[in-house]
């Protein structure tokens, strides 16, 4: 679906570091300045995949997957440098904002104290400043137009006007409450600060399952001024670690250790996944057992042309079954004589973890 999630920070912040433990691309780390986005793709966690295969023996399983972009640390005034970076995180569809929490003197912090508030407001005011620029200069050349009677601009101008008084007022756009006909005028410059975030307290070891009083800061600093925002507590440096351990005894010992069930990088994943507003349906056969990925509200055949623009072109009818129905019934047969098979056409709206079979015709 070409979807991407920018993993955005200052310099040090360990975004890299945590990029690295979920990515099929490995990028350098280490104190410095970077200019070069990494990419990468990384598996959406999902057991449901696995409990499928114990009642469906198959050759292969297949995850869905998420692109991430580990965007280089920000520095002051990169918002009024014009710098690509900027240009980076414009074309990711949500942001997953680390932030530093925890202390190490090998790792030199910019302004000298860790402080996760202040880091948090000096990105933020990179960004706003940035979505302010770009306002200001549309605002420029339709203000005057507008006071000649065109009603469209008028309307422009109106929504560019409120949105730069949010934005001068040290706040997001994405906490500025629009109509949906007002969004998409703002969207037409698009803004930064309009994304979807998910913050991410990066703490030192000790603190992965509890968190410690800097991601407290962040709790509670997201609360109040970016509600609706999730934050996760991870552990970079400790999933880096586990990420490094091929035996998954060792992996699972290592975790109880430190007070976790999972890594923290799959909640991540989880997360930003969520973010974008997806959902996962299966298709489930001897040769394959495959997650896919569609928007939410997605229709059957929207669902199949995921799988094949030919599925979606000859459409005639969806073979639908969910998740639980079929794990506790045992079979596609026991789901039949349940009456919890179902056959569903074009108007049919795909939830999540549906298992579907389409049926289609496409004549040559």
């Amino acid at each position: 679906m070409a979807l991407k999630v920018g993993i955005v920070g200052l310099p040090n912040s360990g975004k890299t570091t945590i990029f690295n433990c979920f990515s099929d691309t490995k990028a350098e780390t280490g104190i410095g300045f970077s200019n070069k986005s990494n990419i990468g793709t990384a598996k959406v966690p999902d057991d449901r995949l696995y409990k499928l295969a114990e009642l469906q023996p198959t050759e292969k399983i297949v995850h869905t997957t998420i692109e991430f972009v580990d965007i280089p640390g920000l520095r002051k005034g990169a918002g009024r440098s014009g710098s690509s970076f900027l240009n980076d995180i414009r074309n990711v569809d949500a942001l997953v904002h680390v932030v530093r929490c925890f202390d190490d003197p090998n790792i030199p912090h910019e302004d000298g104290s860790v402080d996760p508030v202040r880091d948090i407001e000096t990105l933020n005011i990179e960004l706003q400043q940035k979505d302010l620029d770009s306002i200001e200069k549309r605002l420029e050349k339709i203000e005057k137009k507008a006071k000649f009677g065109d009603k469209s601009l008028s309307k422009q101008v109106e929504v560019l006007k409120k949105a730069k008084e949010h934005l001068e007022n040290f706040q997001n756009l994405r906490t500025l409450e629009l109509k949906p006909e007002e969004k998409e005028i703002l969207m037409e410059l698009f803004p930064l600060t309009i994304k979807p975030v998910l913050y991410v307290a990066n703490v030192d070891d000790d603190a992965a399952a509890t968190g410690n009083e800097y991601s407290k800061q962040v709790e509670q600093w997201v609360k109040e001024n970016d509600p609706g925002a999730e934050v996760l507590v991870i552990a970079a440096k400790l999933e880096a670690e586990i990420a490094e351990l091929e035996d998954q005894a060792d992996r699972m010992e290592f975790l109880r250790d430190a007070g976790l069930t999972e890594p923290g990088v799959n909640k991540l994943i989880r997360a930003a996944y969520k973010l974008l507003d997806l959902q996962t349906f299966f298709t489930v056969g001897p040769k394959e057992i495959r997650a896919w990925t569609v928007r939410r509200g997605a229709t059957a055949p929207e669902a199949a042309g995921v799988i094949h623009t030919d599925l979606q072109r000859g459409f005639i009818r969806a073979e639908v079954m969910h998740y639980d129905d079929f794990i506790n019934l045992g079979s596609e047969a026991a789901c039949k004589k349940a009456g919890k098979f179902y056959l569903e056409g074009k108007d049919y709206v795909v939830q999540e973890g549906d298992i579907l079979h389409i049926r289609f015709n496409v004549s040559k």
